[in-house]
């Protein structure tokens, strides 16, 4: 049997992607207003529990029976482990306001906050991090990595000329997208790599290169062919980012950094905005990643550059980082002192890191 034709709507396709826009959007206000209901029920939990401690003394087996009964009065629900109560108890001494920084803990997912308050010790620090990985969306296992490559030293920290060849607030958020230096340890590669070999291991590697350059970073292509007048030129890695509206080239150098390669980045940068910028794009930023430089001959070679050029390093292999407070128990020693919590015998009045009371 043929199918009736019939015309739709001259403003159908619009209403129906109203349509969709609107539904995503109540889908996503849904999401956020169960996060929010779930970490406030943990963080009330916490609070609870350490009132009940400071009130009446006991300490991790009660909370043992606690997560027990709860777990058999709601068996499909999950997060009701003693570990987890443990954490949420954790989470009320740690932040009492309900807030991590300037932001709401209700805007982060719960093992995001876990993360944040069992690997970092500082409230400042806590804040940033928690800001950044509201801002780029960050998985859990991406925070746990940005902190322990201690991202907070390194963003912004790029040798540039921003605030001399960008307009603000361009110049602002340029500066803070690039970092120094960058971690190039996820190639396996060691410190006599060549060039050729570095860019091959970038492009294999490209998801964990676009995580360490940054969100909103968006690869373009490598060996980017130019022609002027008659003559080629090969950019190592070009990209566009989506936030600054700008092409990024990216000139990788195996040496320490010389002044010469500001001057042949300077010349790329000129042939891009000549030939593939569009007129709405800003204008095109460059980056030179060296083995090595000297900070204030990068300077003195950026302040005669015309385009926007940063200059930072880049490791390939590196030590482990110092710890950021070596105060701080890291989540398994954590988890350790809790499970040393069940073998307290009764009566034992000695404090506890997590659980302030006794078994």
């Amino acid at each position: 049997m043929n199918k009736e034709l019939f015309a739709l709507p001259s403003d159908y396709t619009a209403w129906l992607a109203s349509l969709k826009q609107r539904i995503q959007g109540a889908r996503q206000r849904a999401l956020l207003a169960a996060n929010d209901e779930q970490i406030r029920l943990y963080h009330d939990i916490g609070r609870e529990i350490l009132e009940r401690q400071s009130r009446q003394g006991w300490g991790a087996k009660v909370i043992d029976q606690v997560a027990a009964d709860l777990r058999a009065a709601f068996p499909d629900m999950k997060g009701l482990s003693s570990r987890n109560l443990k954490y949420m108890k954790f989470f009320a001494r740690e932040c009492p306001e309900f807030q991590i920084g300037q932001q709401s803990a209700a805007q982060l997912p719960w093992f995001h906050i876990v993360t944040l308050l069992t690997k970092l010790s500082e409230p400042a620090l806590r804040a940033w991090y928690a800001r950044e990985a509201l801002q780029q969306s960050w998985p859990r296992e991406t925070i746990a990595l940005q902190i322990k490559n201690q991202l907070h030293l390194r963003q912004g920290a790029a040798v540039t000329n921003f605030d001399r060849r960008l307009a603000p607030p361009q110049a602002g958020l340029a500066t803070q997208i690039l970092k120094d230096p960058y971690h190039f340890d996820f190639l396996g590669l060691g410190d006599e790599a060549h060039e050729r070999d570095i860019e091959n291991a970038l492009i294999r590697h490209i998801t964990r290169f676009l995580l360490e350059l940054g969100a909103g970073f968006a690869f373009v292509g490598r060996q980017f062919r130019l022609e002027v007048a008659g003559e080629e030129f090969f950019i190592d890695l070009l990209f566009y980012h989506t936030r600054l509206k700008c092409y990024v080239v990216v000139e990788l150098k195996a040496h320490a950094f010389k002044p010469e390669h500001a001057g042949q980045l300077n010349f790329y940068l000129s042939a891009l905005d000549a030939q593939v910028k569009a007129t709405d794009d800003k204008p095109t930023i460059g980056l030179l990643l060296c083995r090595s430089q000297n900070r204030l001959v990068a300077e003195y070679a950026l302040s005669g550059i015309d385009k926007p050029i940063g200059v930072a390093e880049y490791h390939l292999v590196r030590a482990l980082p110092t710890p950021l407070d070596t105060s701080l128990p890291s989540i398994e020693e954590i988890e350790a002192e809790l499970s040393r919590d069940l073998e307290k015998p009764e009566g034992d009045s000695t404090p506890d890191a997590l659980d302030g009371g006794r078994a």
